[in-house]
């Protein structure tokens, strides 16, 4: 994938780390990741967090944002984003959480629904997608998404 090699070549440029937390993208954006040969001076570990249970006990995502605004929410993944950069001691954390499909959504929770955050520094940057297509795509678009927002806030 072009833009996660974009990605690695900004970690080299910057010589800082990033640490994955992903729900619906089920480790894509790790696998991607470590398909680049080097990548290892600055990637050194990701999360698959798929339950709530796991959000809470890896990346100190709070029982009370779950229950107020649900696992599939901005808050939700900001809270990942900043857990995984935390637990990892890493520069940057990247989180992803929605709902894949085909089974799952709701009118308030579309299938298609992806939450992606990244912390850097003392911000962390969130956007919400909606993806069509089968649960293949919606994580691809997803993981895709995901580099080009660690890039946008690397500059």
């Amino acid at each position: 994938m072009k833009v996660a090699r974009a990605v690695a070549g900004r970690l080299e440029e910057l010589d800082i780390s990033i640490a994955t937390a992903e729900s619906c993208t089920g480790g894509m954006i790790a696998s991607e990741l470590v398909n680049i040969p080097g990548v290892s001076n600055h990637f050194s570990e990701g999360y698959v967090t798929y339950s709530e249970e796991a959000k809470e006990r890896l990346l100190g995502v709070r029982p009370a944002t779950l229950q107020q605004f649900s696992v599939y929410s901005a808050e939700c993944a900001r809270e990942m984003a900043y857990g995984v950069r935390k637990a990892a001691g890493a520069d940057i954390g990247v989180a992803t959480t929605g709902i894949a499909g085909p089974d799952g959504g709701s009118e308030e929770f579309p299938v298609g629904l992806v939450y992606i955050a990244v912390a850097y520094k003392n911000k962390i940057t969130t956007r919400k997608f909606i993806f069509s297509g089968d649960r293949y795509r919606i994580r691809y678009a997803a993981c895709k998404q995901a580099f080009r927002l660690v890039l946008d806030v690397l500059g």
